[in-house]
């Protein structure tokens, strides 16, 4: 089941967040934030839960790119998966039900940064309308190693075509 993210299952999300960042293969985050900062940095109707028998598996959700308003439309993506859900298609179903809402939002621009190791997330990213749109070359050290990240992107052709 896919439903909204609600201040409740913060704990559980907090724990897949972790275990993504133990990865390494993640972000270039190293802390989890408290939910008070999560809250205030991610879009409120652009944030859902994957859940099988009552338990959270999973989550996406956005968070702007920039103040600007400019940028009022462009999200940028998250998306977790416990690892024991992985390869089940959990990531596609959040990301697929993530686009429906970023569109409902009114926003017709997504972008993910990928470390390019983590293939799994590149194909998930692409499978769902994403493509490459650049090579960032050693943009910044996680654990003291220089890390490159792809940037994708997808373009709503429902929201800001005309």
């Amino acid at each position: 089941m896919i439903r909204a993210l609600e201040a409740g299952d913060w704990e559980r999300v907090a724990e897949i967040y972790a275990r993504g960042l133990e990865t390494g293969e993640a972000t270039f985050e190293t802390e989890v934030p408290t939910w008070e900062v999560w809250d205030a940095s991610h879009l409120k109707d652009c944030r859902i839960v994957a859940e099988v028998d009552g338990r959270v598996i999973g989550w996406a959700a956005l968070s702007g790119v920039s103040d600007r308003c400019v940028y009022g439309g462009v999200g940028e993506v998250s998306v977790y998966v416990d690892a024991g859900a992985r390869g089940a298609g959990v990531g596609s179903r959040l990301l697929a039900e993530l686009v429906s809402a970023s569109e409902r939002a009114g926003l017709w621009t997504l972008q993910a940064g990928v470390f390019p190791e983590n293939e799994a997330s590149v194909r998930v990213h692409e499978n769902a309308g994403f493509r490459l749109v650049g090579h960032r070359e050693r943009l910044g050290k996680l654990g003291g190693r220089w890390r490159d990240v792809l940037l994708l992107e997808r373009r709503s052709d429902r929201v800001g075509v005309a």
